[in-house]
């Protein structure tokens, strides 16, 4: 009895003590607090609030008796999802885009960062880079309308193919094609602004250690593979963790102005579906448990990724 007590006042002070500290680095750090407050608040309001809505998975929603009064009905609209026979084609789809976009998108501003790397001209370099950042900052529907009429049978691609004695290309008449022109047009559009980060990591390596390569007779290859290439494979892995946790999100914006009655059954989605279903067909409950169904996913892969990356590489996220 005697000696918990003096334990129990050790913890206390100890508490106390680590609330002034805390509020002492508040007190002299509050104007950063103070510009962190409206995302926090954006945070809150637009990301945790909404988190009542997943309710509507589990309940027959009618807007007479709103979220809450509407009748639970349990898994009903899981297993109405997965015995669809839709299930397993927009599964499909969905996997195949985001798997095929990771593929192209992921190490190409890498390369595109490592090469830019070492191109000496200011002017040369300054001119790649605004080509390459400037499709990023066009809106998704100016770049999908500009995709449709560059790829149109009398577009300017096929023109061009025309002028060089090639026969004219059914880029949006064939399905097949949906996949290669989502992707690859993403790419273009990504390609400079995702090499920003690797841009600036590879910035903040040592000259010293390319000098002392040079003097050891290292190539520019040899100096890129051994110095460069370490240098950024945390932010590498880190942002992979991060893609790996969108797998299942594939723009809908994009997949749904590209989609048109030929491409159907490669263009449609998770997401364009729970668009047609909730939004135009006001099936809330069923669109719930599939947007649901779809965040879980992300969450599990997530975290699975995390925890390898983090015993292969001991780079993590937590």
């Amino acid at each position: 009895m005697t000696g918990s007590r003096p334990q129990r006042q050790f913890g206390a002070g100890r508490k106390k003590g680590v609330r002034r500290s805390s509020m002492r680095l508040l007190k002299k750090s509050w104007v950063c607090y103070l510009f962190i407050l409206p995302m926090i608040i954006y945070i809150v309001l637009f990301n945790y609030l909404p988190m009542y809505g997943i309710q509507l998975a589990f309940k027959d929603y009618r807007a007479l008796d709103g979220i809450w009064g509407s009748p639970w009905v349990g898994w009903k609209h899981f297993q109405t999802f997965f015995g669809s026979y839709q299930f397993k084609d927009l599964l499909w789809n969905t996997l195949a885009l985001s798997i095929y976009s990771l593929a192209a998108g992921f190490p190409l501003p890498i390369l595109f960062a490592l090469f830019l790397n070492y191109v000496t001209n200011s002017k040369g370099r300054k001119a790649a880079q605004m080509i390459t950042y400037a499709p990023h900052f066009i809106s998704t529907v100016v770049f999908c309308g500009m995709i449709l009429i560059f790829l149109a049978s009398d577009g300017i691609v096929n023109q061009i193919l025309a002028l060089l004695g090639i026969e004219p290309v059914a880029f949006l008449s064939n399905p097949k094609n949906f996949r290669h022109i989502y992707v690859w047009s993403g790419v273009l559009q990504s390609i400079g602004w995702g090499s920003i980060m690797y841009i600036s990591v590879l910035a903040s390596v040592g000259p010293e250690l390319h000098e002392a390569a040079r003097v050891d007779g290292a190539t520019k290859f040899q100096r890129m593979l051994y110095i460069d290439i370490p240098s950024i494979v945390p932010t590498m892995v880190i942002m992979l963790i991060m893609r790996a946790g969108e797998i299942m999100d594939v723009g809908f914006e994009k997949a749904f102005l590209l989609q048109n009655s030929v491409n159907l059954d490669y263009s449609e989605i998770i997401s364009t579906y729970v668009y047609k279903i909730g939004i135009q067909s006001g099936q809330f409950s069923y669109s719930a448990a599939i947007g649901l169904f779809n965040n879980i996913i992300n969450l599990i892969l997530l975290l699975a990724v995390n925890r390898i990356a983090g015993k292969a590489s001991d780079v993590s996220l937590w």
